[in-house]
């Protein structure tokens, strides 16, 4: 059965749009850890948007389960992860105008720098993940710059805009799941991922772990964050 990480960096973009010390995202992980969660996924950005460095280190004393710190590939966050030393860093594409995170990294271009990035974190102990777009090109560089694991980038899949282009990109992740695992590379996937759509893609199978964080919060207002959970779970699970 596939695993369920919870993204809590909405619980602290909802915190810091007033300032204050609430929503609390370390209450917010140990609920989600109480509901089932296998691990609790943030992202640390080089403008703090959401979640503080703070959070980090009070979350790291405090996940029960698996902590994975998604960041950008620079010096600054490689030295704090080295600190910090979550189970899991994946790393990820960084644009401060963007919303959110917007596709996967261009390993291929920047495989050199990944790949010092990626020897500096598992010399620390780190499990290393790619968030990467489901592209043959990319799982290969990823495999060959020493990646313990790719995230697939499922955010065309979830945006498709009617059943056919839908269809393409399910097709595009399930190839993707396969070259990954032909090459010993774990697979996650994330990005765009809902109550509608996430049976689709775990489905597929071979897919480890599935973090999930809007959609989940999204729902969590209106049924609380225990039966969001609960219910997302359940659908990763036994898809």
């Amino acid at each position: 059965m596939a695993r369920l990480g919870v993204n809590i960096d909405h619980v602290a973009t909802l915190r810091q749009a007033r300032g204050g010390t609430e929503p609390d995202p370390v209450a917010a992980a140990a609920i989600a850890e109480f509901a089932g969660a296998d691990g609790i996924t943030i992202h640390l950005r080089e403008d703090r948007r959401h979640i503080q460095d703070r959070d980090l280190k009070i979350l790291r004393q405090t996940v029960q389960t698996r902590l994975n710190l998604e960041m950008a590939a620079t010096e600054e966050m490689i030295a704090i992860a080295l600190s910090v030393k979550p189970e899991a860093c994946t790393l990820v594409p960084e644009k401060r105008a963007e919303l959110t995170t917007e596709g996967g990294l261009d390993v291929r271009i920047h495989q050199e720098a990944l790949k010092v990035a990626i020897e500096k974190l598992q010399a620390g102990g780190i499990i290393v993940s790619l968030f990467i777009d489901p592209d043959p090109d990319q799982i290969k560089v990823a495999n060959k710059i020493g990646a313990d694991y790719i995230e697939i980038h499922t955010g065309s899949f979830a945006e498709a805009k009617n059943w056919k282009e839908e269809e393409l990109e399910l097709i595009k992740i399930e190839n993707a799941v396969k070259l990954a695992r032909k090459l010993d590379l774990g697979v996650n996937a994330g990005h765009g991922l809902n109550y509608t759509n996430v049976k689709k893609v775990a489905a597929i199978g071979g897919i480890e772990e599935f973090n999930i964080g809007h959609s989940i919060m999204s729902r969590a207002i209106m049924v609380g964050l225990d039966r969001a959970v609960r219910d997302m779970s359940e659908l990763v699970r036994y898809a």
